[in-house]
């Protein structure tokens, strides 16, 4: 059942060179321990959708993403788990991956859609869906109700940082920090590193829910190229922090966000003493799309 859902995500902190010679202390929340494939912010932008669905009714989940979509694989796996049907509209020509497989083994099934249809998803799933009985879940879990979910991991915290830090890259995450931070009435700043060239629009898709940005702190040079795209730097930089901590960071979110914190550290970003905690937001099965760069 949904309300007997297990959470573990502890705080552990990292001993890293970087870390001792800035003298920070750096702690990492692990959302990616939540679940092998309904993990991190995936599964905090899902469970109140959940609820609804649950609570209307409804006995298919509807969803949206690329082919390498770590939401699709998430809602795939929480349907089977909880009860559900689903369907998830796949962006752009027919393709055979790994994630795509393991959709299909919980259940899922896929559609292709061309990018022009797949930009009115609302149309699209009010033109082939009955609404009374399936659910419409937004590309990337991406609601109000997602950011209900993300909201929860501010009092899950065993103690107060002065920063925290977060991958985005549809600000749902952040909204729900956000909101998080501001009804603790903490001073925690959230600092949040875009996966996306010229992320600066992460402000005005978190302004659209309605939350105080007064915390909030956008490093807009950490994409690497744009969504889904590296370099031989980033790569070069994950090898190294996953053998030296044993925390698997992948290129698409985590590696990005994670070389960001440590070149604002060396670049003496944060005042001496500070406390920082990293959230690890999961969607490790990001690393089959690009396992040939390693």
């Amino acid at each position: 059942m949904l309300s007997q859902f297990p959470i573990h995500s502890p705080e552990e902190e990292i001993n890293h060179p970087v870390f001792s010679k800035k003298a920070v202390q750096v702690f990492i929340k692990r959302d990616d321990k939540i679940h092998p494939f309904i993990s991190g912010n995936k599964w905090r932008k899902l469970k109140y959708p959940l609820h609804e669905a649950k609570n209307l009714n409804k006995n298919q989940l509807v969803t949206f993403g690329g082919a390498w979509s770590n939401h699709l694989l998430a809602t795939a796996a929480a349907a089977a788990q909880f009860g559900f049907q689903s369907q998830g509209i796949v962006r752009g020509e027919s393709v055979d991956n790994p994630v795509l497989a393991m959709c299909r083994l919980f259940g899922m099934k896929l559609q292709f859609i061309d990018r022009s249809s797949y930009r009115e998803k609302e149309s699209y799933f009010n033109n082939h869906f009955d609404s009374s009985t399936a659910y419409f879940i937004d590309e990337g879990g991406r609601s109000n109700l997602g950011v209900l979910g993300c909201k929860e991991i501010i009092p899950e915290l065993q103690q107060e940082y002065a920063h925290i830090i977060t991958a985005a890259g549809t600000g749902t995450t952040a909204a729900g920090l956000l909101q998080g931070i501001d009804e603790a009435n903490l001073a925690s700043r959230l600092h949040v590193i875009p996966v996306l060239k010229n992320g600066g629009f992460i402000k005005e898709d978190i302004n659209k829910f309605e939350v105080s940005t007064k915390n909030l702190e956008l490093h807009l040079d950490y994409h690497f190229s744009g969504y889904g795209k590296s370099t031989p730097e980033l790569i070069h930089f994950i090898k190294d922090f996953v053998a030296s901590t044993g925390i698997m960071i992948e290129p698409v979110y985590t590696g990005k966000a994670m070389y960001g914190l440590v070149d604002l550290i060396k670049k003496d970003y944060f005042k001496p003493g500070s406390r920082i905690l990293f959230l690890h937001t999961g969607g490790l099965t990001g690393l089959l799309g690009q396992l040939n760069l390693f």
